[in-house]
């Protein structure tokens, strides 16, 4: 999977970058954790900063578009974004990393 940033346009009033990218892959469609993963990679971010809005690839094409929010900080993307785009990129509201909590109750 190759990520390719088409357009960055900062936003200082909420603390953030938006982010047009473009990924060229072999197989499927990436997963959205997976493409956030590389993207705050590629970004030198943590993961729980980069929130990937949209994900777009046309049939029988090996390349997505994609839209993220790259936040200044966890909390300022948790302050921002609506619960259901935080968990669909598995930050949890309350600070603690959805995979971390995950991974507490299956040990409990």
């Amino acid at each position: 999977m190759d990520i390719d940033i088409i357009e960055e346009d900062e936003n200082p009033m909420l603390h953030r970058t938006d982010v047009r990218f473009q990924i060229t892959h072999e197989d499927a469609t990436p997963s959205r954790l997976s493409v956030r993963d590389s993207l705050a990679a590629k970004l030198n971010k943590d993961s729980a900063e980069v929130v990937v809005h949209k994900l777009d690839t046309k049939f029988g094409m090996r390349k997505t578009i994609g839209y993220a929010k790259v936040y200044q900080s966890p909390d300022h993307a948790r302050d921002v974004e609506q619960d259901h785009m935080l968990d669909r990129n598995k930050i949890s509201p309350d600070g603690e990393d959805a995979e971390d909590a995950d991974a507490e109750a299956e040990e409990a």
